[in-house]
């Protein structure tokens, strides 16, 4: 035989079948359509009803519980926390019209609750196209204005994100304070912050594993991969580059980057037979393979056919391949002089004008070299990013070795080539800190 209920309240719970969980959750809702905005919402913990149906209160709880507790029941506090009336009593019974009112209620409530904790698809659809403007149009563009653009936009995307509990928004926006942050990645990188775009880079990844989102997870290994050989650890490099090569749902383009800063990277180890082999992966026809960013997006996060040139003609230099270097860096050229004006980056041309002008001083050629400069004197300062000063560092390091060294010319040309490092951006804000270790 069991003991019949000591309070009013037990019954009322038994009544609705609830469990702790099922009356806190109540309790709650309640409370917050109750209580004052502004005002804490009392809470019940699970001794505390235990207790109360147990009927071992000496005193009501607080006002603001029991507005709360009446709100529940159509009862006085003081009646729930007394014994329960006898049979005989008018004891409330359960009425199933007023359990379904209450029921649809608070079911409109929580989903009014919900739609408030969503962001609307235009500003979703904003941002995304904020995004993928400032990537295709990165090149055209001072590294520090792009800096400052995509730290707007992950502060942003970040923003939205504390605004939506939304799985998908929340994705997306993962994605897209990713991109922004490999974004911030290459423009610390190119403004000489190697540490800083180190950083970035990893958290870009972190972004990319979180969403679950392998393109940009592979873009940032890459980005980590070629930063490593700028600052002398070319074995970190190749590791880098392996490892993001196994990401799944890659593109031709995504992977021909990835073959390419491998190449570099067996480059500046003196690995001619890798380098040559990564080198030959890199320029290989696709297969028709697209990914979201690489190829959706594309910009900054594509590989241009011009930008897959100037890196093979670096990496040909790397090996004292001059013939090979000259020959893709004309490509290089070629390819970039074909682009509308407006789409021309500058810093590419320049990078392969700098190689063009080494790939002929290897065999001799003081005079074409210095031709080959006359394209690079006219890159902005704000856009001397740190693979061109590398390039440039490495024709004026070579300008003073036999048999060069004294020659009036090559004089002249270091001292441009000096100025021009000089009165770079990255120079002039004081954000590189000398030459990378190993060149572009």
């Amino acid at each position: 035989m069991t003991d019949s209920p000591k309070t009013l309240l037990k019954v009322l719970v038994g009544q609705h079948r609830w469990r702790y969980t099922d009356f806190e959750g109540k309790f709650r809702a309640t409370a917050e359509r109750s209580i004052a905005k502004g005002s804490q919402n009392p809470t019940v913990c699970e001794s505390q009803f235990r207790r109360w149906t147990a009927g071992k209160l000496r005193t009501l709880p607080s006002p603001d519980t029991c507005r709360v507790l009446e709100a529940m029941f159509g009862v006085e506090a003081s009646a729930l926390f007394a014994p329960p009336p006898s049979t005989d009593s008018q004891v409330p019974a359960f009425n199933l019209e007023d359990e379904i009112e209450m029921t649809a209620r608070d079911a409109q409530s929580e989903a009014g609750s919900a739609a408030a904790e969503s962001i609307s698809e235009t500003t979703l659809d904003q941002l995304r196209d904020d995004v993928a403007a400032l990537a295709r149009h990165y090149n055209t563009l001072s590294a520090f204005d792009a800096f400052r653009t995509a730290r707007g936009l992950r502060e942003e995307a970040e923003q939205q994100r504390d605004r939506t509990q939304v799985p998908q928004q929340q994705q997306q926006l993962l994605i897209l304070a990713g991109q922004a942050c490999a974004l911030l990645s290459a423009a610390a990188f190119d403004l000489g912050s190697l540490d800083g775009a180190t950083r970035l880079a990893r958290s870009a990844a972190l972004y990319g594993e979180t969403a679950r989102f392998e393109p940009l997870r592979a873009f940032a290994g890459g980005s980590l991969a070629y930063i490593a050989y700028f600052s002398g650890r070319p074995a970190e490099a190749v590791q880098l580059a392996h490892r993001a090569q196994s990401f799944g749902g890659l593109g031709d383009v995504a992977r021909h980057r990835l073959a390419a800063i491998e190449a570099r990277a067996h480059g500046h180890l003196g690995n001619v037979a890798s380098a040559q082999r990564a080198i030959h992966t890199s320029q290989e026809k696709g297969h028709g393979v697209l990914d979201e960013l690489h190829d959706g997006m594309g910009g900054e996060f594509g590989f241009t056919p011009e930008r897959l040139a100037m890196s093979s003609s670096s990496t040909c230099l790397l090996l004292g391949d001059g013939e090979q270097a000259e020959a893709f860096a004309h490509r290089a050229l070629e390819l970039v002089s074909a682009r509308p004006t407006a789409l021309r980056s500058a810093p590419v041309a320049g990078g392969a004008s700098a190689d063009l002008a080494m790939a002929r001083l290897i065999y001799g050629d003081l005079d074409g070299a210095a031709a080959a400069l006359d394209r690079v004197w006219t890159v902005p300062q704000d856009q001397r990013v740190t693979g061109l000063l590398a390039r440039t560092s490495r024709v004026r390091s070579a300008l003073t070795q036999v048999p060069y060294r004294g020659a009036a010319l090559a004089d002249e040309l270091g001292e441009r080539v000096e100025d021009f490092v000089r009165l770079s951006a990255q120079r002039q804000l004081c954000t590189g800190s000398g030459s990378p270790a190993l060149e572009g």
